[in-house]
């Protein structure tokens, strides 16, 4: 099988590729790999030939391939998916970005809670698959036994959200703003008789600096937070906020789960922190939502869960 992968240096991409040669997948696929910037270079070393790197901006560039896996985001997805589809590439699409997530013709894979949904798909003929917003798969497989068995009327989910979800470029903005404010109040810091007044205005004024980097959030995110990700909607919600309930009925195949949820921008390099409440649909038994989260394929949904956050934080500390 020839996959072609677009985005692969990217936060998103760069870990992609490395969980790939952690699980040795690279020996099960002919991978090519694409550049939108720099065709004609070296592609990643795992340790098979992959030949120079492809123009992702060429449309041609991608024919004969089975599947296409991209990590680059939207605004190319918008602009190449069309494309390929017009051109009568009829290949796999998988995608991290969400620019297709709520298309009528493609699935958000999530398979620990919809394989059957994904299945079903399959079946159909589908051919776009793309990844949820993380917030929202984080939340659904730590509650995977009560959603599969429609035992959820409503949840409320509250998001600290990190840097990382906002791309590298955030990233680099966000140290380079920690920098700033750091040297700002650096003198008195190095003077132990100063006072925590002083090096906190010091701070403060830094941050309300003309000067101050915000070319890419906008607002300073070191030594505060942004209670708001994304577009403004014009219902008092973001689009993130909205991402939880659109998504989360999407991933079951099915409507009725309402999650109204708060997303904010918080100051951590990486990682999230979700918390999720749900409401039973309907009068109960304690047991009965207990055994479903006991449930082996609740269990398996949670311990993968858990898996991805421990390999997180083992690239973390590499």
């Amino acid at each position: 099988m020839r996959v072609g992968f677009v985005g692969w240096r990217g936060m998103v991409g760069s870990v992609l590729v490395q969980r790939m040669l952690e699980e040795r997948d690279f020996e099960l696929i002919d991978p090519v790999f694409y550049s939108t910037s720099s065709a004609g270079g070296a592609g990643p070393s795992i340790g098979k030939a992959t030949g120079p790197l492809l123009d992702a901006n060429d449309p041609k560039a991608f024919a004969g391939l089975d599947a296409i896996v991209t990590c680059q985001g939207g605004d190319w997805t918008n602009a190449m998916h069309p494309k390929l589809r017009a051109a009568g590439w009829s290949g796999q699409w998988i995608d991290a970005a969400s620019a297709l997530r709520m298309k009528d013709d493609a699935i958000i894979i999530l398979d620990p809670v919809n394989r059957d949904v994904i299945d079903a798909a399959r079946q159909r003929g589908v051919r776009d698959w793309i990844g949820g917003n993380c917030t929202v798969s984080l939340m659904m497989m730590g509650l995977a036994g009560l959603l599969q068995r429609d035992l959820v009327e409503w949840m409320t989910c509250m998001t600290y959200q990190a840097a990382s979800g906002a791309g590298a470029q955030n990233m680099r903005e966000l140290l380079a703003q920690m920098g700033e404010a750091h040297l700002a109040a650096k003198a008195l810091l190095e003077a132990p008789g100063s006072s925590i007044l002083d090096i906190d205005r010091e701070v403060a004024g830094i941050l309300r600096d003309d000067r101050f980097p915000t070319e890419h959030f906008g607002v300073p995110l070191a030594g505060s937070l942004i209670p708001w990700i994304d577009k403004d909607l014009g219902n008092g919600m973001s689009r993130e906020e909205w991402k939880g309930g659109a998504e989360l009925n999407k991933i079951l195949g099915r409507g009725g789960v309402i999650p109204p949820e708060r997303a904010a921008r918080a100051s951590p390099q990486g990682g999230e922190r979700p918390w999720g409440g749900p409401a039973g649909a309907q009068n109960l038994p304690p047991e009965r939502p207990r055994r479903a989260l006991e449930s082996p394929r609740s269990r398996s949904s949670r311990s993968a869960c858990a898996s991805a956050r421990c390999a997180a934080t083992r690239r973390r500390s590499r």
